[in-house]
């Protein structure tokens, strides 16, 4: 199955796509929901974050590539799953501006990310059962200013500015698509500017889900983003499109902001 979320006379509503068109439900991918007669063309909507997470988990340096770049600013290649978090007010939807602050001078940075979505309550899973608590997957970009990150104390605002974490545009469910298997693609202004095997991570989705859940309840609807190996620069005036093999493309132009 495929599950959108759009917005309906300015209320949220999920959605189940198909073949361009989308029938409307009551409920949600979490819980119960019914099928509604109410069929509208997919290009006609406006696409919000395919799910609000209750918990936003992000694995950060999870790709050799990446990590071992960072690693000449300090920052050690990962021996096992840690995670960090971000925050839910940075979520945008597909087609949405991603909106580089006005006090921000420099370009911005594209990560495309696979992000696992939670199907049902985890606490001290093995990895067999973290597996059976995907429900789906999405596709994320972690947009990050960089001169923020190395002068700020945290990531406060580097990768949690309102926008800065565009989301979707589907959940794509867990027997519809082994996305290890396929291949994560970055491109601005339709150019390619990273390509990499999604599957090739220094630790898998099930691995962090079973780490986290030593100590931390997961709940359907939270997100687990799975890190990036290349990284794109963006500028206001572009689009970036995150590809996934099997989940879809994720796209969104950069804007200025403009104050009042």
């Amino acid at each position: 199955m495929i599950w959108c979320r759009f917005e309906d006379a300015g209320v949220p509503v999920y959605g189940l796509a198909e073949d361009e068109w989308v029938t409307a439900v009551s409920g949600g991918p979490f819980g119960h929901y019914e099928k509604s007669d109410r069929r509208m063309p997919l290009a006609g909507l406006r696409l919000l974050p395919p799910v609000t997470p209750g918990t936003f988990f992000c694995a950060g340096l999870n790709y050799r590539a990446h990590a071992e770049r960072a690693a000449y600013d300090g920052h050690a290649v990962p021996e096992r799953p840690e995670v960090g978090y971000r925050a839910n007010n940075a979520l945008t939807g597909h087609l949405s501006p991603i909106v580089r602050p006005s006090d921000c001078a420099e370009p911005l940075v594209a990560e495309g990310e696979l992000v696992a979505v939670i199907g049902r309550p985890v606490r001290h899973a093995s990895v067999a059962e973290a597996r059976e608590a995907v429900f789906g997957w999405t596709i994320g970009n972690d947009v990050s200013a960089r001169g923020w990150q190395r002068s700020d104390r945290t990531f406060w605002r580097c990768k949690n500015s309102d926008t800065f974490k565009p989301m979707g545009p589907f959940i794509v469910t867990s027997d519809e698509v082994d996305p290890l298997a396929s291949a994560t693609t970055v491109r601005v202004d339709g150019e390619v500017r990273a390509s990499f095997p999604t599957g090739d991570m220094l630790f898998g989705p099930y691995e962090y889900i079973s780490a986290i859940s030593r100590y931390i309840t997961l709940s359907p609807g939270d997100v687990l983003w799975l890190g990036t190996d290349e990284t794109a620069t963006v500028v206001p005036g572009q689009v970036v499109e995150i590809t996934i093999d099997g989940i879809g493309t994720l796209a969104n132009p950069v804007i200025e902001e403009q104050l009042p």
